[in-house]
């Protein structure tokens, strides 16, 4: 392989310097070259090499030179640590991600056969179905670093800077052989023939659109949207992978409760499924942040999970509003609630119910009767 003189001096130039980003850029251009020339073997150790951290230049106090907003100088981009948090998904999903994820792996095999596709996947659902979550473990199964846009400081109220920053992302992210999360999508990436928007809108989308075309196929992008709807068509044409989260079915809802409030405790599986039966207004993240609540009480208090208040709780969610009640005894009027709950939708007979209630069978059979005649 023949490499020019000024590519040549901008490579020592940056070594020299210890501009580790441009030296990855160009290692990456030198890889990409090799690949071409047919020597596959040359560009994978180049970039084995380029993956490397740099450990004496962090030594010296190299400090990586992120793309940043020029009139803030916040980094348009930030690398964030891999989840710890585990995922949870609808089969439907499941099986897409896993797809992709073996397309990844393979992406080199894929190549050299001509059936290549372009790594990118938008993830689309309510808010709280997991969107971020998911991205930051498929980069954690492909051990690849995951870069997180900051809308924030991409977009600019300055005429043309924030198709300026666009650009910046996108040529810094192909020299880490990383994930790049664009989050809240519209943002950025809204409909071209919306009448309310000024020019500008047309403008960041088109640079969008180039940035994702600009992009080898060995570069990972996952968009993500709470509004589908707004997405230019063009947007959903460059990601050959979606995947739309929705809320979770009844098993993930039970798989999700027996790990954060009972912590796997396969004795308390029942438990799980009759909470995963009565919790399918909650989203994920609802489900995750109520369990927490209920453990820290349960710790402080040195007691199990109080089951009823969680009860409540849900019940509770349909208002939009999944908070634990105070730790007080349940009032009349919240029994009376619970016993028709777990009989309506937890489908449990009553001598469970009183037991569960702390009140004997014939005060629930009572309670119904009441709710029935005031109904």
């Amino acid at each position: 392989m023949n490499v020019d003189a000024p590519t040549l001096f901008k490579l020592f130039e940056a070594a020299i310097s210890a501009d580790y980003t441009t030296v990855r850029r160009i290692g990456g251009q030198l890889a990409r070259k090799l690949a071409e020339e047919k020597d596959p073997e040359a560009a994978k150790a180049l970039q084995a090499l380029l993956r490397k951290r740099g450990v004496p230049l962090q030594a010296s106090g190299y400090v990586e030179a992120l793309p940043r907003d020029a009139g803030s100088r916040l980094p348009l981009v930030e690398e964030e640590q891999w989840p710890t948090t585990p995922l949870f998904l609808n089969e439907e999903s499941s099986h897409t991600i896993e797809q992709f994820l073996e397309d990844a792996a393979n992406i080199s095999m894929l190549s050299e056969e001509g059936v290549s596709s372009r790594l990118g996947v938008l993830l689309y659902g309510a808010p709280g179905t997991g969107k971020s979550l998911l991205a930051g473990h498929i980069a954690a199964k492909l051990a690849r670093p995951f870069y997180v846009a900051r809308l924030d400081s991409v977009i600019s109220s300055r005429l043309g800077e924030t198709s300026k920053n666009i650009r910046s992302m996108f040529d810094f992210i192909p020299t880490k052989e990383a994930v790049l999360f664009l989050d809240e999508m519209d943002a950025i990436a809204k409909l071209r023939d919306d009448r309310h928007e000024l020019g500008e809108l047309k403008r960041v989308v088109n640079t969008v659109l180039q940035g994702l075309d600009s992009l080898t196929d060995d570069v990972i992008v996952i968009g993500a949207t709470n509004h589908p709807h707004l997405l230019d068509p063009a947007i959903w044409r460059r990601f050959p992978y979606k995947v739309e989260l929705r809320a979770p079915d009844e098993d993930v809802r039970a798989a999700m409760w027996l790990h954060f409030l009972y912590q796997d405790r396969d004795a308390e599986a029942s438990h799980a499924r009759l909470l995963a039966r009565l919790s399918a207004a909650m989203s994920g993240a609802e489900i995750e942040g109520l369990s927490l609540a209920a453990r820290r009480r349960s710790i402080i208090n040195k007691q199990p999970p109080n089951l009823p208040h969680i009860l409540l709780a849900i019940d509770a969610a349909s208002d939009g509003v999944p908070r634990l009640p105070a730790g007080h005894e349940l009032s009349p009027e919240e029994r009376k609630r619970l016993a028709r709950m777990l009989v309506d939708k937890g489908d449990l007979p009553q001598t469970e119910i009183a037991q569960m209630l702390g009140v004997s069978r014939q005060m629930v059979h009572r309670y119904l009767r009441e709710e029935k005649d005031g109904e």
